[in-house]
């Protein structure tokens, strides 16, 4: 570890209670946000989707469940890869065992991808989890909502790095047992959107992507409270990423 400063007990306290009341109004700013992403229109959703799940082909109203909320993680997982993302992966780690506690307060959280659902089905046995997993394979649903893309918008996207691509893409790609472009087809900024059901309709209240999904990387807010911290060297995404591996490969 790099040389650091060594205070006395009572200095680390001058600078502790300091910081205290910088993470006290970041706390109060933070709930004036969530509050404000509360107060967003919602946008009906018209159009019908079909999707397949262990429990056969469903509607965006059926995926709810029978509850009013529904959080969809996209994991990135398209037709062409043989795993999931990496980064994808960790986080649907952190999703799984908080389930219980979100049905209670009338959430379903679920994860969508392109992939076949046998696919999705194999490889969420082999990470042990119990989320649910629902195929959109077929239909436009991630297209609709910009989380996926076709051949020819990844080309217009990245043009000549998509014959030569970073170091980090490349790795990324690999991970999955796909090519650069069968990777970056779905969204290369990780993204999460919630839904309503209300009266009988569907609205899409909310989406984020990059830095916005780290409300679901639960291992960050962990690591920002010792001492090395993240540890990524300021590199920015995806090369910050390629550290996180799958929880069977470290």
């Amino acid at each position: 570890m790099r040389n650091h400063k060594v205070g006395t007990p009572e200095e680390w306290q001058a600078a502790r209670d300091e910081l205290l009341v910088q993470e006290k109004e970041l706390t109060r700013r933070n709930d004036e946000l969530a509050k404000k992403r509360r107060e967003l229109p919602w946008v009906p959703v018209e159009k019908e989707y079909s999707f397949e799940t262990d429990g056969g082909t469903k509607t965006l109203e059926e995926l709810f469940d029978g509850r009013s909320q529904l959080l969809i993680y996209h994991f990135m997982f398209g037709p062409s890869y043989d795993a999931g993302c990496p980064a994808c992966t960790s986080m649907a780690d952190s999703i799984d065992g908080v389930l219980p506690h979100l049905h209670a307060r009338d959430v379903t959280m679920l994860l969508v991808s392109r992939a076949p659902l046998e696919k999705l089905q194999a490889y969420k046995r082999r990470m042990g989890w119990s989320i649910p997993w629902a195929s959109t394979a077929g239909n436009d649903f991630n297209f609709d909502f910009g989380v996926s893309y076709t051949p020819e918008q990844v080309r217009e996207q990245l043009g000549p790095a998509l014959d030569d691509p970073p170091p980090g893409l490349r790795e990324m790609a690999t991970a999955t047992g796909t090519d650069v472009a069968g990777y970056v087809a779905e969204a290369p900024a990780p993204t999460s959107s919630a839904f309503v059901l209300d009266d009988g309709a569907v609205y899409h209240t909310y989406s984020t992507q990059g830095r916005g999904v780290e409300f679901l990387m639960g291992y960050y807010p962990i690591l920002d409270r010792v001492p090395k911290g993240r540890d990524e060297g300021g590199s920015a995404a995806p090369a910050s990423l390629l550290w996180i591996q799958r929880h069977d490969e470290y």
